[in-house]
């Protein structure tokens, strides 16, 4: 058995892990929910053991004791927790890889199996994760690290500044920006300035790919140019259907990202050759937005200049962290 918040899973948590699924036929890992610690939600980090080790049964300690240490008052604590509330027994080993392994292991009548104690094979904390992942990058499983980064949509009608905004960003930021996939996708197979519905679908998809590759080599945010929403207007707009395939993965897109903001028509138009004209832009924009008014997702406008723009989106990620509710943070925002 091993326990912890695992705010986040790291190697060496993973190392602990492994080590029990090598050496014991079943593994119980206990994750604590720790608001104290982390705001990443419980039922996500027990996600990432289910995902990266199916075989070990994993308990989610909604109510466990919030405080640590080594007074007697709060190992007692922990040790009538784990045993009385939740009900363990029968464990013949103990992992971890710190020193509440000593009384947590002679509570349990277990093996007190220490682990990388030292922290020699895995030179890392969980605390070090959180105060900088990017640093620490590379002891964190992509999975996990993927889980840290505050992806950000920008939206918006063509023309409406969204790539010059995310490059803006990402630059100022030091972090990755995911170009619009549609727009290389279409260049190399339209016909007819025409791609056909499932060429949409390949759009989406190829989409979601390169940005989970992006997200796990960010820092703090991966701003996004445009998503599967995008892809569905365009499909509504040429062929007056989507498919059911392109529909989900618009209703995922309407649930994936930290932020989405709506970059306004109030820049000049840029009337390239590939785009359909500025009557159908404001068009367009109409569509972007009743669809996220249709799904109930939150947006927030941006206006203005390119500086402007800049300073209202940072403005709401100085406010903001992830897997918090970003109503609060607007909120905070207008006293």
């Amino acid at each position: 058995m091993a326990l912890g918040k695992y705010a986040p899973l790291h190697r060496g948590h993973q190392l602990v892990i492994e080590t029990a699924l090598s050496e014991m036929d079943e593994t119980v890992v206990i994750v604590y929910d720790a608001p104290e610690t982390t705001s990443v939600p419980l039922a996500v980090r027990s996600g990432w053991i289910r995902a990266l080790y199916p075989s070990v049964r994993v308990i989610e300690a909604w109510d466990g004791p919030n405080e640590v240490g080594y007074t007697p008052e709060l190992m007692r604590t922990h040790e009538r927790y784990v045993i009385d509330a939740l009900g363990i027994g029968g464990i013949t080993h103990f992992y971890s890889s710190e020193p509440y392994g000593d009384h947590m292991s002679r509570a349990l009548g277990a093996i007190d199996r220490r682990v990388d104690e030292a922290r020699r094979r895995v030179p890392v904390s969980a605390r070090d994760v959180r105060r900088d992942p990017c640093a620490h990058r590379e002891y964190v499983h992509p999975l996990v690290y993927r889980d840290l980064i505050v992806n950000v949509a920008l939206l918006g009608a063509p023309s409406s500044g969204k790539t010059t905004l995310a490059e803006r960003l990402a630059r100022e930021l030091d972090t990755q920006w995911m170009p619009e996939y549609g727009r290389e996708y279409w260049e190399k197979h339209q016909v007819d300035r025409r791609l056909d519905p499932n060429q949409l679908v390949e759009i989406a998809e190829g989409h979601l790919e390169r940005e989970d590759a992006l997200l796990t080599q960010s820092n703090r945010y991966l701003f996004t140019d445009t998503n599967a929403l995008t892809t569905v207007t365009f499909a509504r707009y040429y062929h007056g259907t989507v498919s059911p395939r392109l529909a989900e993965l618009a209703d995922r897109a309407a649930r994936r990202y930290d932020l989405t903001f709506v970059c306004d028509i109030d820049v000049p138009y840029d009337d390239t050759w590939d785009r359909s004209g500025e009557v159908n832009r404001a068009a367009f924009q109409r569509q972007v937005i009743g669809d996220l008014n249709e799904r109930k997702a939150p947006f927030i406008m941006l206006r203005g200049t390119l500086d402007e723009r800049v300073a209202r989106v940072r403005a709401v990620l100085n406010r903001f962290s992830k897997y918090t509710n970003v109503l609060e943070v607007l909120e905070d925002a207008e006293r």
